[in-house]
């Protein structure tokens, strides 16, 4: 069994990231920048390929490292993270533990504890999977092959639709009835908590384009989606949970 870590970056000019990111595996670097070139480098003693592509987008960057990845087991990084010693056996571990398993969704340390942290070993379905994001994914590569699963380019940063390409990708593999686990190990070290969209704001097209969101990810229960995370956030909104609820019917209907 063998692995590789496909890292979303910009602007990288040198390696030392992956000094800093304590990468232990093959990697695939997706490195948006101003120039096309593919560089293919030996570091320590992995093989590294670095997809240099003038274009934006995080979903079309996390596409270029997959589908060009060849390992069985692919781990997806953003370049804000530093990996736990040994992580690459820890997760080829996992994966000859569960051998049903297409994907496996791991935890992260934060110093501002921030993502729901995973207790014990379950199941991901429909109804719990909303709350991981890609940067603790790893997935066999022939799964995600044969059922042609890529990122949804329209949403995600550098995109119109400001996040969600990680639940788009997440929703497919349901949807194409891959297993998913969710395991109660460290897979890396979140350096940089970066601000979400309310954060820094923009709560009104964050919640837009969450409507859209919700509608591409179900026709039929769009609204529902809604209606359920504005009662729940409504506090972090810092809205009355109506308010949220009309912006995110407003952002679809708009988006349309």
């Amino acid at each position: 069994m063998n692995t590789q870590l496909l890292i979303s970056t910009m602007n990288m000019d040198d390696l030392s990231l992956l000094e800093r990111m304590n990468v232990q595996c093959d990697a695939l670097v997706g490195n948006q920048t101003k120039f096309n070139r593919i560089d293919e480098k030996k570091w320590k003693d992995y093989n590294i390929k670095v997809l240099n592509f003038s274009e934006k987008g995080v979903g079309l960057n996390r596409n270029n490292t997959l589908m060009r990845a060849d390992a069985d087991i692919c781990i997806f990084a953003d370049d804000d993270m530093r990996y736990c010693d040994g992580y690459k056996t820890m997760v080829e571990n996992y994966f000859i533990k569960y051998p049903k398993a297409d994907v496996l969704i791991f935890n992260l340390l934060e110093k501002d504890v921030k993502r729901p942290v995973i207790k014990k070993v379950h199941r991901v379905h429909f109804w719990n999977f909303l709350r991981y994001g890609t940067a603790r994914v790893a997935v066999r590569n022939q799964s995600i092959q044969r059922e042609g699963i890529y990122f949804n380019q329209t949403f995600g940063g550098g995109t119109g639709h400001c996040h969600g390409e990680d639940n788009l990708f997440l929703a497919d593999c349901l949807k194409k009835r891959l297993v998913i686990y969710a395991i109660p190990e460290y897979i890396a070290q979140l350096e940089e908590n970066r601000e979400s969209t309310w954060d820094n704001g923009d709560t009104f097209k964050y919640l837009s384009d969450q409507g859209m969101l919700y509608h591409v990810l179900t026709k039929k229960y769009w609204r529902l989606l809604c209606l359920q995370d504005a009662i729940r956030h409504s506090r972090d909104y810092k809205m009355s949970w109506i308010k949220a609820y009309r912006i995110m019917i407003k952002g679809k209907t708009e988006g349309n």
